[in-house]
């Protein structure tokens, strides 16, 4: 591991101790080997003039919510460093008083929490202190024979911290560990199975003091093996199996997850382990993780259902093991899973999560057979992990997250999505929480859609390629496919039925149907494993009321509603709801320019405005508003509705 420090970057804050603070956390968090996802926490302490004018010292420590990859000043609570230190002499303290007292302490009660370590950093008798989980660290902890190791690495330069759990125990047992010792001839604090400190009065200096204490455990294992000792394998492919699998988790979990699927061939090496079953069930790296992963991943055998089953019965058994009686058990679906031939997956409730519990199962597999290499692989007992699990402060981390839009965790798919009505209705879907796949025909929607969940394909409906490649690529990207925008069309040029050119009703025919029944069928299968799988297709007012010279667009419409309703028929069984939706007069689309919107308002005698609003309801229809309409259909309002065919045109004499 190598010093990222940069003294042309730093001596822009090197007059600001907390812009210092702030630069050197990022420069941790931009080592994932050493934090994770909001792991780790870093302080300062300063002095500031309070309300009355009076100067005092104050600990500024990482406020809850915030990453050390990204942390500016403002994630960083300013906390009464006096209070802080008098609460480290206390008998006891739970843990809903510790918050409490540091509640009062903080400087600004509109502040975030501070660190659930706000307590140790106190009581480190120096102006900086960083805190990380170093896998290398934590790996060698984790181990029969941890604690030799480390002083076999570390001789007397740090403090060696018997495990105990975060928060007022843990300040608490350093603060009774250290009354007698002279901090300066310590270089650093070993928190057994959970991680490592650094302090100095110099900011530098406890940066670099943390990447090289880290680098001389990586230097362990490298010495004794441990880094060549990660399998590799060449990982197969199989999606129909992994929508399976999201659709048992999302069942058990009573919620749509978003899954991950890491192929890569290390995650791969490690799922064809002899041994994967014992190694990967022995418990998390670090006991922080336990709320991303659960304590440990699911098994996948060949019966998938079976395999799901009991992890929930062996969870729950788990649970009655170590509850007090008094504890509500979570649910019991697993966070991240080993598929031997497949590679590992992780499951979360959007991207973001699932991302989460991805990098963490990433490292922890490497990890784990590092461990192994040096001498045997043991994580914290099971009760250790499980109060951590069940700790009310690690819980109160999830409580805040968003769960809570209609489509979270769900997986969509909307195609003529670089403009109008798909447009409106893969941000609509997004908006409401669902990762979102938009195809088109326009290069343009790649850069567009360039989000983790809202993902732009260029391609043309019309291919077979193209819209296989498009499905099995959200498939691949989120877990499955819940729902379906059959979108994208063209309205052709206007004709006659007896000066019809035979191209250009071809065409509508292959872009407004035949298209959408071929990716229809392509879809089937992953929508049968969907959750609460949905089908919508945009059809036209020209349906219900056609008009003359429109036959190619009015029949190749007729024609996709025609197939929605049949598919209404046959998917029912499957739980699949197929509804239609016959937009008119939506302006702000790619065919109504105002070249043409000239045209048309002086056709009828009307002005521009006039003829937008020509609908009983004298209304606009915009996008959006079909759009809306879209996502009602695709949730619980149409829970119970199928082969629907809704107008959206302000109201059409000839449709009512």
């Amino acid at each position: 591991m190598k010093s990222l420090w940069n003294d042309n970057e730093a001596k822009s804050f090197s007059d600001n101790p907390l812009e210092l603070r702030a630069y050197t956390s990022r420069l941790l968090g931009r080592e994932s080997g050493l934090v994770l996802h909001g792991g780790g926490n870093t302080s300062v302490k300063a002095k500031i003039e309070n309300f009355f004018g009076d100067i005092e010292e104050a600990l500024y420590i990482k406020g809850s919510g915030w990453d050390l990859k990204t942390i500016q000043t403002a994630g960083f609570v300013p906390v009464k460093l006096e209070a802080l230190k008098k609460t480290a002499k206390l008998e006891r303290l739970s843990d809903t008083d510790m918050i409490r007292l540091q509640k009062t302490a903080m400087t600004d009660p509109a502040d975030p929490n501070p660190s659930v370590e706000a307590i140790l950093h106190a009581i480190i008798p120096f102006k900086y202190v960083d805190h990380t989980h170093a896998d290398a660290v934590v790996t060698i902890t984790n181990n029969e024979k941890g604690e030799r190791l480390i002083r076999e690495i570390y001789k007397d330069r740090v403090l060696i911290v018997p495990y105990v759990m975060s928060g007022f125990i843990l300040a608490k047992k350093v603060y009774e560990m250290t009354r007698n010792i002279n901090w300066h001839e310590v270089e650093g604090i070993i928190l057994m199975n959970h991680g490592i400190f650094t302090f100095s009065d110099d900011a530098k200096t406890s940066y670099e003091q943390m990447i090289h204490l880290v680098s001389l455990a990586e230097n362990y294992l490298q010495a004794n093996g441990a880094f060549d000792s990660v399998a590799k394998a060449k990982a197969g492919e199989d999606l129909f199996t992994l929508a399976g699998i999201r659709n048992q988790v999302s069942l058990t979990k009573g919620s749509a997850m978003i899954v991950r699927l890491d192929n890569r061939p290390e995650a791969c090496g490690f799922a064809n382990l002899t041994n994967v079953d014992s190694i990967a069930t022995r418990g998390p790296l670090t006991p922080d993780h336990v709320i991303r992963t659960k304590q440990i991943p699911l098994i996948i055998k060949k019966d998938v259902e079976k395999a799901i089953t009991g992890f929930c019965s062996a969870y729950k058994e788990y649970f009655q093991r170590n509850t007090d009686g008094h504890l509500l058990c979570l649910d019991p679906a697993p966070r991240w899973a080993v598929w031997p031939q497949h590679g590992i997956m992780a499951f979360g409730q959007s991207v973001k999560e699932a991302n989460i519990v991805f990098d963490i199962a990433f490292h922890t597999i490497r990890a784990i057979q590092w461990g192994e290499a040096i001498g045997g692989w043991k994580a914290l007992p099971e009760k250790a992990v499980f109060d951590m699990e069940y700790w009310e402060l690690q819980q109160a981390k999830l409580r805040k997250e968003d769960t809570t839009r209609i489509f979270q965790g769900k997986i969509a798919l909307v195609t003529g999505a670089a403009s109008g009505i798909g447009l409106a209705c893969a941000e609509a879907l997004h908006e409401h929480g669902a990762a979102v796949v938009g195809l088109d025909l326009n290069p343009a929607i790649t850069r567009m859609f360039d989000q983790p969940d809202l993902v732009g394909l260029a391609g043309d409906i019309s291919d077979d390629r193209a819209i296989k490649e498009a499905v099995e690529f959200t498939v691949r990207r989120f877990g499955g496919l819940d729902i379906l925008i059959n979108n994208a069309g063209i309205f052709t040029k206007s004709q006659s039925i007896e000066e019809m050119d035979a191209e250009i009703w071809n065409r509508s025919m292959e872009i407004n149907l035949s298209s959408h029944q071929r990716l229809l069928k392509i879809c089937i299968p992953y929508l049968k494993q969907g959750v609460d799988p949905a089908v919508i297709f945009i059809a036209s007012k020209n349906v219900p009321a056609p008009g003359p010279g429109a036959s190619a667009y009015s029949v190749a419409k007729a024609g996709l509603t025609q197939l929605a309703r049949v598919a209404a028929l046959e998917l029912a069984a499957d739980g699949i709801r197929v509804n239609i939706i016959h937009p008119d007069a939506v302006f702000d689309t790619g065919i109504w320019t105002q070249k043409v919107l000239n045209e048309r308002a002086e056709h009828y005698g009307l002005t521009v405005e006039e003829y937008k609003t020509k609908n009983l309801l004298k209304t606009e229809v915009t996008s959006k508003n079909v759009a809306a309409l879209v996502c009602c259909m695709a949730g619980p309002a149409f829970a119970k509705t199928t082969g629907a065919q809704v107008p959206i045109d302000g109201g059409n004499e000839r449709v009512i």
